[in-house]
């Protein structure tokens, strides 16, 4: 069995700050997500997270709402977004996590869902309204099976019982939402926040974490990079890429704004 690309992603890369991207699929154009992967991977970005538009996101602030929708309209469906990237599985290295909500997968189907997600050069999930205990009954035995991960979220009112057991028994890494809030590009972390990080830190967690939701300028990404193995950014990309419908572009503006 092949290692995961997520375990060799951050097995490899233990001293360097990782920066993973989130975008959703369909969004702005329906054909442009093998063109994101490529250009992002070009550009040095860690791992992708690629959104699976639904209509009812509700983790997820307006832009990503927005972009879901438009992907919808454009016509986006999972099987499109397999199709679409089974097309460039062999070009890329990165991880890419599909990131989506219960509803669209489950109707796929589970196994379904593991089977494309191999086919197409997918190395995990992430499921943010999957409950826990579904997730160890119901979809854990299947993505071991396929040798997938499934990543949860923890956020600061995420106990720290709740955390460990997450922690043993999740594998690839911990994604640490920074507020217990929406998604969507904030310009500091408050001390409150800061806390946090540093809770988590001391607690010594088996998993490699990364901190996401609300990193958009230097400040809130070095604060996110300090304190675990890197940052994921939402919003400010998908925002950028909206605008400018270039990945490049987006990207050139997207560093311009973390210097800052």
């Amino acid at each position: 069995m092949n290692s995961n690309k997520i375990n060799k992603l951050f097995s490899e890369n233990q001293n360097k700050k990782l920066l993973s991207l989130y975008f959703c699929a369909g969004a702005p154009i329906l054909d442009g997500t093998a063109d994101v992967i490529l250009t992002l991977q070009r550009r040095g970005i860690s791992m992708i997270e690629v959104g699976i538009p639904f209509s009812d996101p509700m983790a997820d602030g307006p832009v990503i709402q927005n972009a879901a929708t438009t992907a919808l309209r454009n016509g986006m469906t999972l099987k499109t977004l397999f199709a679409q990237l089974a097309t460039i599985k062999e070009q890329v290295q990165i991880p890419l996590i599909l990131m989506g909500y219960l509803n669209p997968i489950m109707q796929y189907g589970i196994e379904a869902f593991c089977q494309s997600c191999i086919d197409s050069g997918v190395s995990g999930m992430i499921i943010p309204d999957l409950p826990f205990k579904d997730y160890q009954d119901i979809v854990k035995p299947v993505a071991d099976k396929y040798n997938l991960r499934v990543i949860m979220l923890i956020t600061p009112e995420t106990s720290e019982e709740r955390i460990r057991f997450i922690d043993e028994h999740t594998d690839g890494f911990i994604y640490m939402v920074s507020s217990a809030a929406i998604t969507g590009a904030q310009k500091s972390f408050d001390e409150a926040k800061q806390e946090y990080f540093r809770r988590i830190n001391q607690m010594n967690l088996r998993n490699p974490r990364m901190i996401g939701f609300g990193i958009s300028n230097a400040q809130t990404l070095k604060a996110a990079q300090q304190n675990a193995a890197g940052a994921i950014i939402g919003s400010k990309f998908v925002t950028l890429l909206n605008e400018s419908k270039d990945a490049d572009e987006a990207l050139d503006k997207l560093f311009d704004a973390l210097q800052h």
